[in-house]
């Protein structure tokens, strides 16, 4: 019996709708518990790693051999789940592979391997991946109508999301926007929500504590203030632009150097240890989250995003496992501290700014960014995060990190014939 039957008969529209809250908040909550459970896991272990190689930098020496286990290990066993992020999103609007459960424990020990011996990586491509793997297999397991398995494989993102970076609604939205640049799916809002709430609580019920940042000074409303967070926006987006093409840059280097898949891993981590030994300390590998709360207090060089973006973005481009969402963190807290010694505005404002509005730009996400923005802040800056949220996106072009998003609204009228359709490169 259709829905529009069932209306004129009944003549209540609420009845479908309460059998569809029921059904999603229970489901919702067996993934979300099982999602948050997994990223604390995820959590704890890059703590663990962080802490380890800190204490024991000699390790450092060891990342190409731990760059040929992680190309061994997806050259041999990953099959489509090699495709990381990108594969979740293309399923979600194709539906045509199952999403192996073996993608969760790969990337779980790719991206422990990567963070231990000194690669510069994230964890939320992590996090997302493990939640995508977790949430597919739910959906098999019930046998799942393919419809109701593409809103699982959103739960399992915006789950994961949620509970890597302790924002419940920035995640859940992430998981909606991040799928089709420009457009959203409102049939999956509920599930995702409520998947998103359960993953972060019972994440933090593990014990596990996200870091906090804090934007001290936030300017008042005046059109000075307006014009100086644009400025910094176009920057922040044309440095989310720069991040997305190095990654593939990097990407089709290896492959053209060098045939074997394994190998690019092993030769890019003689170069990653050769960096940090001329460097001189390890402020660029890792997650940097110590330079991102550092960002919000003191001015950063100038030279700390570009290094960040070139050390990340060749450790991803090269084979390395891990997510892009912390460095460009890093990249855009250093980027809008730096850039408070030439702008009349204060450094945590900013590097607050710029943590979100890269991210945006990088993503194509201004709208889950701007609630992580006001979930992480506060709401006191809300308006200038949405600002530059927002800007940057636009100038960060029809680049992202995640080339498998289908461009639906393009950034601008003049590009809507060219760039409608199209995926992003």
């Amino acid at each position: 019996m259709s829905f529009n039957n069932t209306k004129h008969k009944s003549g209540i529209e609420q009845l479908p709708i309460l059998e569809y809250l029921i059904k999603w908040t229970l489901i919702g909550a067996v993934a979300g518990c099982l999602i948050g459970s997994a990223s604390a896991l995820l959590l704890a272990s890059l703590n663990w790693a962080t802490d380890y190689r800190e204490n024991h930098l000699w390790i450092i020496a060891l990342l190409p051999v731990s760059g040929l286990m992680i190309g061994l290990m997806y050259h041999y066993l990953a099959g489509t789940a090699a495709k990381g992020n990108n594969f979740l999103i293309e399923e979600i609007r194709s539906s045509r592979n199952i999403i192996p459960f073996r993608m969760a424990p790969l990337v779980y020990i790719g991206t422990v391997l990567t963070h231990l011996f000194g690669g510069s990586a994230g964890r939320e491509g992590t996090g997302v991946q493990m939640g995508g793997a977790i949430a597919d297999f739910i959906s098999r397991t019930f046998r799942m109508h393919h419809y109701d398995r593409k809103i699982m494989i959103q739960i399992g993102i915006g789950a994961g999301f949620a509970s890597i970076f302790g924002t419940p609604l920035a995640g859940a939205v992430f998981a909606l926007e991040v799928i089709v640049v420009g457009r959203l799916r409102y049939d999956a809002i509920l599930p995702v929500f409520i998947s998103s709430f359960f993953a972060h609580i019972t994440c933090h019920a593990w014990g596990i504590a996200h870091t906090h940042y804090s934007i001290t000074q936030t300017p008042e409303l005046n059109i000075q203030t307006l014009l100086t967070v644009l400025a910094a926006s176009i920057i922040f987006g044309l440095a989310a632009m720069v991040f997305s093409r190095l990654i593939g840059t990097w990407g089709n280097l290896a492959k053209k150097y060098i045939s074997y898949p394994p190998l690019r891993p092993f030769v890019g981590g003689i170069f990653i240890a050769l960096s940090v030994y001329l460097i001189g300390n390890t402020k660029y590998i890792g997650l940097g989250v110590p330079t991102i709360v550092a960002s919000f207090s003191e001015v950063q060089m100038w030279y700390d995003p570009l290094m960040k973006i070139l050390l990340t973005t060749f450790t991803i481009g090269v084979g390395f496992k891990g997510g892009e969402v912390t460095p460009l963190f890093f990249v855009g807290a250093t980027l809008g501290s730096a850039l408070s010694a030439i702008l009349p505005l204060h450094v945590s404002i900013l590097a607050g700014l710029g943590f979100v509005a890269v991210f945006a730009g990088a993503t194509n996400t201004p709208i889950a960014c701007t609630l992580m923005g006001i979930e992480l802040f506060g709401a006191d800056a809300a308006v200038y995060i949405g600002i530059a949220c927002v800007t940057a996106y636009m100038f960060s072009g029809h680049t992202g990190i995640y080339t498998s998003q289908l461009i639906g609204s393009p950034k601008h009228i003049v590009f809507w014939k060219s760039k409608k359709g199209r995926t992003l490169k």
